[in-house]
């Protein structure tokens, strides 16, 4: 995958978080951050023509496996924000009774 996608991914990302006026599309904006972020650091240790570490043979070229395994690392760690932030949201919802910024932030005052 080109970079260059994964910059428009990202920027998607932070337009929807700039824009959006609910809580819930601002935690997914958070999440297409992230994934844009994931997909980044995949692309750049990818190795073009490079095998996977496992199956390789002596003077072959191998694809690091450490920014893999720490993007997996980070789903399994952004999937759990993300469901303890939509938690939130329900909370925010039976405290406040809506989830939009301006109901919540015009409450707070």
């Amino acid at each position: 995958m080109d970079p260059i996608l994964t910059f428009i991914v990202i920027l998607i990302g932070i337009y929807g978080l700039a824009t959006s006026k609910n809580i819930i599309k601002s935690v997914f904006c958070v999440t297409i951050v992230e994934t844009g972020i994931i997909l980044l650091f995949l692309n750049l240790g990818n190795l073009e023509g490079g095998e996977i570490p496992i199956l390789t043979s002596l003077g072959i070229q191998m694809v690091d496996p450490i920014p893999q395994a720490l993007m997996i690392t980070t789903i399994v760690i952004g999937s759990t924000i993300t469901s303890l932030a939509l938690m939130l949201c329900i909370k925010i919802f039976h405290h406040y009774g809506s989830i939009e910024w301006a109901v919540v932030l015009k409450k707070e005052d």
